[in-house]
């Protein structure tokens, strides 16, 4: 039996909870959204997104457990997401972290979220091997990484101004769609045709590996603010600002593929299931060779079992963490910072 490692995720509007057995693979995992909770005022509410996470962790982390068929005596780590998130989330799940490794005296891990996406393609049945490069792309991050092994990232470039996860979402608000904004602009743009509106492809030549979404959304707003713009053409826009946004990202992963020498590409995030994004890059990959890795669907989104799986490689390891103690989140933590974990003496 290999070493369980219990995952806490609450950094923004998923509660999310998982058990991940070294030998075993991921045993069970849970998320509750908070989509409905947060609807009505169009995002996320942080004070609401921490009351909710008191509210469901204890019982989430029962219920896992449970489904995982085992107890929680017989848990031998927990990693919880430290960073980067809302403040306030953050400190429920590494509140109920530290609490429960004192109980348990059991090693308690801090987790970068971002590592946690970065990673999570490796549970899928068909993983990528180091090295790799990385795309992260979601509500809140849009970056480029060259990943060599677990904690081994460098930045070739990130967005300078809007992910494109949230210039998805404002786009969807500017053209009146409902929250949560990005799939709801991904399922109009289906029933669209793009190249009907001339919208602009923002860095897309400026050499370097960085990303920009803000004018494209500026583009959006021009169009809907335009004279002669009906709703009949919403479903068209959609489709140009998504085909706008997917060709950017196609094309900086490209040019990180060719820049590093490198021939895997994983892409993980929210934005990561984009089908439109997946289409283009498996067809683009296919041309130069290349390979293109996803996390399973479900796994695309926050959930624990990310946060489980990369504790559990930083767990095997190096000793790492410590009985539950001290609780300290970092809200603002780039992913640049984290090191290697550290190989306990004496092995090889």
């Amino acid at each position: 039996m290999g070493k369980r490692v219990l995952g806490i995720e609450t950094s923004c509007d998923e509660t999310g909870v998982a058990v991940y057995d070294t030998e075993a693979g991921l045993l069970a995992h849970t998320v509750h959204s908070q989509i409905d909770l947060h609807a009505a005022y169009g995002g996320v509410v942080p004070e609401l997104a921490s009351r909710d996470h008191i509210r469901l962790l204890p019982a989430l982390v029962r219920q896992t457990v449970r489904a995982a068929d085992c107890r929680l005596d017989q848990i031998d780590a927990i990693g919880y997401t430290a960073g980067p998130g809302l403040a306030g989330a953050l400190l429920v799940g590494a509140g109920f972290a530290e609490s429960l490794g004192m109980s348990l005296d059991v090693p308690v891990l801090p987790i970068h979220h971002l590592e946690g996406h970065l990673l999570s393609p490796l549970l899928s049945a068909d993983p990528p091997k180091f090295p790799f490069v990385a795309l992260l792309v979601s509500g809140g991050h849009t970056q480029l990484m060259s990943v060599s092994g677990v904690g081994e990232y460098v930045l070739l470039g990130e967005t300078l101004d809007d992910a494109a996860g949230e210039a998805f979402d404002k786009t969807a608000k500017l053209m009146g769609l409902g929250y949560p904004g990005g799939p709801q602009l991904a399922a109009l743009a289906s029933e669209g045709k793009p190249g009907r509106f001339k919208l602009p492809r923002p860095m897309l030549r400026s050499g370097d590996l960085d990303f920009s979404f803000s004018g494209l959304k500026t583009a959006v707003l021009n169009v809907v603010n335009g004279v002669g713009w009906k709703a009949d053409d919403a479903a068209d826009l959609a489709a140009d600002f998504q085909e706008a946004a997917v060709d950017v990202l196609v094309a900086k992963s490209l040019a990180a593929l060719e820049a590093s020498g490198l021939s895997q590409l994983v892409v993980a995030g929210g934005v990561g299931a984009n089908r439109r994004l997946r289409a283009q890059l498996d067809r683009a990959a296919k041309r130069k060779g290349w390979r293109v890795f996803y996390p399973e669907p479900e796994l695309c989104t926050d959930n624990g079992a990310m946060i489980a799986f990369a504790a559990a490689l930083r767990f095997e390891r190096g000793p790492g963490g410590s009985p539950g103690g001290a609780v300290s989140v970092r809200p603002r933590w780039p992913l640049a910072d984290l090191r290697p974990p550290v190989e306990p003496a004496g092995t090889a």
